[in-house]
């Protein structure tokens, strides 16, 4: 079955998830919805590399152009971690071990750092597209304050040009790989203690001190970056609204200004951080019209497809009767920029990858 021709797009904003490691019925009409774009993969949906591979395989008989993601960025957020897959350092450790190169010492060097972040990359990539997978939302792009405690060692460093040059490095190893990358969270979620899964953050810094810091690798990065994720933080003193749900912040610095091209998920819509917008309660169906009008290009509703999923048909049909009403209009620029994260290149087998030299090479630079 062939691609959607990219010049009539769907514009399948959705991204959903499902409760087991096989498709049931109602997912199988779930993921036919033209609304639906994609589906986000979490650690109950595994079993092993054969079962993974099974459902990749049964998603795609349904649809090509449906997006499979998953969040597997090594560390504690790694959501495969057994037969046969890499476990994956913390990010952190790259940062560390730029700083800690030594003078001369070839072995240790903050270039061997840059070799290391490429490694993981690739060696992340490879082994997801093997079993099926698309995308995962990596690179991790806020700064280590060493205050927050969802980020932590998920942040590469605390200097921003140290973030950028091995976030370029880690996102060239996705590209030998095959895969997109999805820079998180803009403009930065790091500086902020409270997680934004539970709360709702708020950093008051200026607009001038978040640009001069921490949204320098967004700016560095430029085209490197095929999709972006922004922060449910809110920042008051450039919009009362989280990112994700800004105009300002999503066309006006990260469009505009930073002259941004690629897609822009919004983060997870069931996290608290995403339930309140102008301080009133919103569904996830407001939700969802707020963070797209706002000019985000995908919307992901995480962990609701549990206890028959009521929540999942309920932004179903409540984006679809704000289409037909009129009160969201859909985005055709945003269909080509969801279809463009598709990978291009057929992947290596498993078989293949386990005797790849630039899969062994890479497997003995990450540290």
């Amino acid at each position: 079955m062939p691609l959607p021709d990219a010049s009539d797009p769907p514009v399948s904003p959705l991204i959903i998830d499902l409760a087991g490691t096989t498709l049931s019925a109602v997912d199988r009409d779930r993921l036919r919805h033209p609304l639906v774009g994609g589906l986000i993969l979490f650690g109950r949906n595994w079993q092993d590399r054969e079962q993974l591979s099974s459902l990749c395989a049964d998603i795609k008989s349904l649809r090509r152009d449906l997006l499979i993601l998953v969040d597997h960025e090594g560390g504690r957020v790694q959501r495969f971690r057994t037969d046969g897959f890499t476990h994956l350092p913390p990010m952190a450790r790259l940062g560390e071990w730029w700083f800690n190169a030594v003078p001369g010492d070839p072995q240790r060097s903050a270039m061997q750092a840059c070799n290391a972040a490429t490694a993981c990359g690739f060696v992340l990539g490879a082994e997801l597209r093997a079993c099926g997978v698309d995308l995962s939302f990596a690179p991790v792009l806020d700064l280590d304050y060493g205050t927050s405690g969802v980020i932590g060692d998920r942040a590469l460093a605390a200097d921003p040009a140290v973030v950028g040059v091995l976030a370029r490095s880690l996102v060239h190893g996705l590209l030998q790989s095959g895969m997109a990358n999805c820079g998180k969270h803009f403009p930065g979620h790091g500086f902020v203690k409270a997680d934004s899964h539970t709360d709702i953050p708020r950093d008051r810094r200026s607009l001038r001190a978040i640009l001069a810091r921490d949204a320098v690798p967004y700016d560095w990065l430029g085209s490197t970056l095929a999709s972006v994720m922004p922060a449910h933080v809110v920042y008051p003193a450039v919009d009362a609204r989280p990112a994700g749900f800004s105009r300002r912040w999503l066309q006006d610095i990260l469009r505009g200004r930073l002259g941004f091209q690629g897609a822009i998920f919004s983060d997870d819509l069931s996290m608290a951080g995403a339930r309140l917008i102008d301080g009133r309660s919103v569904t996830y169906t407001e939700a969802a019209i707020a963070a797209l009008q706002a000019g985000c290009d995908m919307v992901l509703l995480c962990n609701q497809s549990l206890e028959g999923g009521a929540a999942v048909d309920g932004l179903i049909d409540g984006l679809d009767r704000a289409a037909r009403e009129g009160t969201w209009k859909p985005e055709p620029a945003s269909g080509i920029r969801r279809l463009d994260l598709l990978p291009r290149t057929p992947p290596w087998t498993w078989d293949d990858l386990m005797v790849l030299p630039q899969y062994m090479q890479a497997l003995d630079r990450i540290p």
